[in-house]
């Protein structure tokens, strides 16, 4: 049997990051997204928003090229979404198996290992690319404790890492806050704010409309179908909220805006947050 390694996809200069046209993914016979079509270009920070089982996962396995719609077209730099290098994954926790005897280093390492080929050692260049990928994310000190070890932000430190040392140019993360506490939340916000500076797109799948506001170019607001996709001032609103979340959506009028306060609560029971949106003409607090 003979192994041979397909190059990557070249980039096309003047296409976009990602583009989507009138994509279809059914699932056991039922729509999971429905006619999704949108564009993210070089640099741009997104966030994909919808309540669970709204297809953000779904749309994040399609862009990656592990799942195939059955209807549209994907783009990635102008190329089908397989074998790209420059894609970063970062699944939802649960979806890992933390108990596998893997330590950071090793992990981080398995970035490379689609540029160091099969069959083949890693080399210095290998080696610098992972210890800066741990250091960035202020994990080098653990890079000998097996993976399972360590806390869920530390994890999910980890998992960005293996992206950074894979060089990718696209970041996809899902729900990645979920479960963690404040000061993991803080520091995984403040590596993503860095790596925006360095012109990496991002695109960040959350339920949380707390989160939204003020830190993203974009709202993909999801719920099979894309309900909207703009600037988070215009996105935000209770009336298009209430498009996704439907009946889960209560809208409270305040004397400093108005509140939209989801009442399901997520798999994993972590809440989701309550967003305020200013009354027009008026600061938010």
């Amino acid at each position: 049997m003979v192994f041979r390694f397909r190059r990557p996809p070249e980039h096309q200069p003047t296409a976009a990051t990602v583009e989507l046209e009138h994509v279809w993914v059914y699932r056991k016979g039922v729509p999971a997204l429905e006619d999704i079509s949108f564009r993210l270009e070089r640099g741009e920070q997104v966030a994909v928003l919808g309540p669970n089982g709204a297809g953000k996962s779904t749309l994040f396995q399609v862009i990656v090229g592990i799942l195939r719609p059955q209807r549209g077209r994907v783009r990635i730099y102008g190329s089908g979404p397989d074998r790209h290098l420059c894609i970063g994954y970062v699944p939802q926790r649960n979806q890992i198996d933390w108990r596998f005897p893997v330590t950071v280093w090793d992990a981080v390492m398995m970035g490379r290992v689609a540029r160091i080929g099969f069959f083949r050692w890693p080399g210095p260049r290998d080696r610098e690319a992972v210890a800066q990928a741990l250091a960035e994310v202020g994990m080098d000190a653990y890079r000998e404790r097996q993976i399972g070890e360590l806390s869920g932000g530390q994890q999910q430190r980890v998992f960005l890492a293996r992206a950074l040392a894979q060089e990718a140019e696209l970041l996809l993360l899902d729900e990645p806050l979920t479960g963690l506490d404040v000061p993991s939340q803080e520091a995984l916000l403040a590596i993503l704010d860095r790596l925006r500076h360095r012109g990496i797109s991002i695109i960040v799948a959350t339920h949380d409309l707390g989160q939204v506001m003020g830190r993203y170019d974009r709202v993909l607001l999801l719920n099979r179908r894309l309900i909207a996709d703009g600037p988070p001032a215009e996105v935000l609103r209770p009336p298009i909220l209430a498009q996704a979340f439907g009946s889960h959506l209560h809208i409270l009028p305040l004397p400093e805006g108005t509140v939209a306060i989801p009442d399901t609560c997520c798999s994993n029971r972590e809440m989701v947050q309550p967003l305020v949106s200013g009354r027009p003409g008026r600061d938010r607090p």
